[in-house]
């Protein structure tokens, strides 16, 4: 994931924020992503913030088999740690957008995409003297804020 893939169209001015390699998984982001694209920005934020509460699961659509189902939400978890990198992509995405000049206000997420980053290798100790090999996935995640139009 060298730049964004999302390529603005002329004339339209956007915010946009990365978090490259995030020590998150995959599966999950793709989870919480879908959860919050489209959304408002503050609805997005309120989304995030009750996943990190353990107050609202977030509904896994994907990556859902032996998941419990929540009320309100079906087949669910709560992702916390990728809930609270997601956050911070999405709070950094809110200030460039400030920054830029864009009605805070008026701004929705519209673009929300993950993709798999390095995997870092390790080693985990066992008994003996062993050594397990142990790989970290890591995910990258993009965040495009625009401005809604207004309704004629």
């Amino acid at each position: 994931m060298r730049g964004y893939t999302y390529a603005a169209e002329p004339g339209v001015s956007v915010a946009r924020a990365r978090g490259i390699e995030l020590p998150i998984s995959p599966k999950k982001t793709y989870e919480v992503l879908n959860a919050i694209r489209g959304l408002p920005v503050d609805r997005a934020r309120t989304v995030l913030e009750e996943t990190i509460a353990l107050r609202k699961a977030v509904p896994f659509r994907r990556y859902n088999q032996e998941t419990a189902h929540h009320t309100g939400t079906g087949p669910g978890r709560f992702p916390v740690k990728v809930a609270t990198q997601v956050l911070q992509v999405l709070e950094n995405a809110e200030q460039n957008a400030e920054y830029e000049g864009l009605d805070t206000d008026r701004l929705f997420v519209k673009v929300a995409a993950s993709a798999r980053g390095q995997i870092r290798k390790a080693n985990m100790p066992r008994a003996h003297g062993r050594a397990t090999a142990w790989n970290e996935q890591t995910t990258n995640v993009e965040i495009v804020l625009a401005e809604r139009k207004e309704a004629a």
